[in-house]
């Protein structure tokens, strides 16, 4: 029989969750042991941390019973809602909920909970410069997890506040990295305003510093730690796009209301993020102390550090 405590990981499957349990499962000295909570026991992702040494256990959050049953026995728990699944507060509300009560049924020692500020503590929703969204949200995959952090407490669970960021990852995908311009040039096009800083870090560290949070113990419960790996202007990022890419990429500044207007997936709530981003740099970016974090995560990768293991995924025509 193992003596190692038991971490509950949600969404174990996905890019937290994976890189939480992978952290985790990579230290065999740490006396923690992974229980992998997904919806589909059977799928490959999870068939991999189970070669890895994971206990892979089912549970939907739209079913509380398995949740409850997924943490019974566990020390603690990296917990994380994914907005993008479904794109609504509402029921990732729901979805927070159900973990703050699972949580504290099973008496949890100490709970990572990924989440992200509430816009709305700075910028009121009658302030009129983005639209509200979703009937009281400013940039709902915010607003729903920060407001989500009192649920956690109401609840009695021993709680680490773990705020993200933008995913270096977010470059990979579709409309958001670099792509070639009429005349040829590389050229990565965000609503950023030119000046203004956009932190950002690799998903895996957020799952890096989860791990070390909870090797950290009683400390840094009711603790909040605000992540970054980088803290970079668009023509920063472009900068260093090239060297990674070997040609030259250059950073083109689109307004919030044009950027908005595109056809792609849930356009308005991605520039209202940018806007709070820009808007709010020196209070978003300055809560992330890449100091700070580097001590907890020594591992904690820049956006440098990134790209020399990463550049070969770019596809550039």
């Amino acid at each position: 029989m193992s003596n190692k405590k038991v971490i509950a990981v949600a969404g174990a499957t996905g890019a937290q969750g994976g890189g939480a349990a992978r952290a985790i499962l990579a230290d065999p000295e740490s006396g923690f042991t992974v229980r992998a909570l997904t919806r589909n026991p059977d799928s490959l992702a999870a068939r991999e941390l189970a070669a890895l040494g994971a206990e892979v256990v089912q549970a939907d959050f739209d079913d509380e019973p398995t949740v409850r049953k997924a943490f019974e026995g566990a020390y603690g728990a990296f917990l994380v809602t994914n907005f993008w699944a479904h794109g609504s507060a509402v029921k990732e509300n729901e979805e927070i909920q159900v973990l703050a009560r699972a949580a504290a049924a099973a008496g949890l020692r100490h709970v990572v909970w990924s989440t992200l500020e509430d816009t709305r503590e700075l910028l009121p929703l009658e302030d009129g410069r983005m639209p509200v969204l979703q009937d009281k949200y400013n940039v709902p995959h915010f607003d729903v997890k920060g407001e989500g952090n009192e649920l956690f407490r109401q609840a009695g669970v021993p709680t680490t506040f773990l705020n993200t960021t933008f995913y270096f990852q977010g470059f990979l995908l579709q409309g958001m990295g670099p792509q070639r311009g009429e005349d040829g040039v590389l050229t990565l096009t965000l609503p950023m305003e030119d000046g203004k800083l956009l932190a950002g870090v690799d998903v895996a560290d957020i799952g890096r510093t989860a791990f070390a949070i909870l090797k950290g113990g009683a400390p840094f419960i009711g603790q909040t730690v605000s992540l970054a790996g980088d803290h970079l202007t668009g023509a920063q990022y472009a900068e260093k796009l090239a060297a990674a890419l070997g040609e030259p990429v250059r950073f083109q500044s689109v307004p919030y209301d044009f950027f908005r207007t595109l056809d792609i997936p849930l356009a308005e709530e991605l520039g209202n993020m940018f806007q709070y981003y820009g808007d709010f740099d020196k209070e978003f970016t300055g809560a992330r102390d890449l100091n700070r974090v580097r001590e907890i995560n020594p591992a904690l990768k820049s956006f440098d550090d990134w790209l020399a293991e990463n550049a070969s995924k770019f596809e550039v025509k």
